[in-house]
C-alpha cells in the first residue's frame, strides 16, 4: 500500500475511498499543507498533495518526487492580499517601504501575490519588508535579505490589526469588517489576469515519489481522474499534461522571476 497524503475535496472524495490501495494519512485530510514539510524533508509519503511552488523548490534541491498532472486546488489569488481599512487607504503601488506579512516567503499564495504586484502594479518586490511567521517547507531554501521573521508568539492577523503590518497575504480572507482586499475588485482583476496569461493560478497538484513504478503511478492518476469526473469535472481543476502545460509554464516563470528556483524548468522535466 502506498503511504498517501491527500486532502478532502470534491475531486478527491471518491479517490479517498480506495483504502485497499492507499494508506491515507487521516489526521491531515482537512489540512494537508501542515504536512508538506514531512513530504519534502522526511520523504515519508509515496503519493502526496503538494503546493506547486513547494514542488518546484523541492525539485531544484533534488527531492525525489515527480508531478502528476492532476490539480486539486486552484484559485485566483487577488483577494488574499489584505489591509486594515481602519488605518487609512492603501493601494498596491503604495507598498514600497511597507511591512507585508506572509506565512512563509516561499508559500504558493505569497508567490502568486508577488507576481501580481510586480507584473500588474509595477511594484519593486525588493523594496517591501516581508515579515514571515514560519520557515520554508524545503529546508534548503533561503529567504532573500528583505525578509525577516516576526517575533515569537505573534500572529499575522493580530499584527495587521495592531498596525504592526501594513498589509498581509492570508490563506483565507478574514471575516473582520475592517480587513479588506488591497487589490480593488479582485474578481475582475483575476479574470483580466486569466485573459492576459491564458492560464489559471495553480495551488496544489499531486506528486509521487520517484521510487513508485510507472505502472503504479498511472493507476494513481487513473483513479484521481475518475474521482474528478465523479465530482463533475470542475473547469478550474484541469487534469492532463496538455491541459496544464500553460498553467505550469506560468507557474515556473513566476517562481523563476522571484529566484525561488535557479532556472526555468521545462514543463516535461516536472514529470520525469
Amino acid at each position: 500500500m502506498l503511504k498517501t497524503l491527500i486532502g478532502e475535496y470534491p475531486v478527491t472524495k471518491q479517490f479517498l475511498t480506495h483504502t485497499d490501495k492507499f494508506a491515507f494519512a487521516d489526521a491531515f485530510k482537512a489540512n494537508p499543507a501542515s504536512a508538506f514539510k514531512r513530504v519534502v524533508r522526511n520523504l515519508e509519503f509515496d503519493v502526496a498533495e503538494m503546493a506547486i511552488m513547494t514542488h518546484l523548490i523541492a525539485k531544484a534541491h533534488g527531492k525525489p518526487y515527480r508531478l502528476l498532472p492532476f490539480v486539486v486546488l486552484a484559485r485566483f489569488q487577488h483577494p488574499f492580499l489584505v489591509y486594515n481599512t481602519a488605518r487609512g487607504a492603501l493601494a498596491p503601488e503604495d507598498l514600497h517601504g511597507k511591512r507585508v506579512g506572509v506565512r512563509s516567503y516561499s508559500v504558493t499564495t505569497g508567490a502568486w501575490i508577488r507576481h501580481i504586484l510586480a507584473a500588474d502594479h509595477r511594484v519593486d518586490l525588493s523594496r517591501i519588508h516581508w515579515i514571515t511567521f514560519e520557515e520554508a517547507h524545503v529546508a534548503e531554501f533561503r529567504d532573500p535579505p528583505n525578509v525577516e521573521r516576526a517575533p515569537a508568539g505573534q500572529d499575522i492577523k493580530g499584527m495587521l490589526q495592531a498596525g504592526e503590518l501594513d498589509a498581509a497575504i492570508m490563506g483565507a480572507i478574514p471575516k473582520e469588517e475592517n480587513i479588506r482586499p488591497l487589490i480593488r475588485d479582485p474578481e475582475a482583476a483575476g479574470k483580466r489576469w486569466a485573459e492576459k496569461h491564458g492560464a489559471i493560478q495553480l495551488n496544489h497538484l499531486v506528486v509521487v515519489k520517484n521510487s513508485v513504478s510507472r505502472d503504479m503511478a498511472d493507476e494513481v492518476y487513473r483513479l484521481l481522474v475518475e474521482s474528478n469526473k465523479a465530482a463533475g469535472s470542475p473547469p478550474m481543476l484541469p487534469h492532463g499534461l496538455e491541459a496544464n502545460r500553460r498553467n505550469l509554464e506560468v507557474a515556473i516563470d513566476c517562481a523563476y522571476r522571484q529566484a525561488l528556483i535557479p532556472r526555468r524548468f521545462a514543463v516535461d522535466e516536472l514529470f520525469e
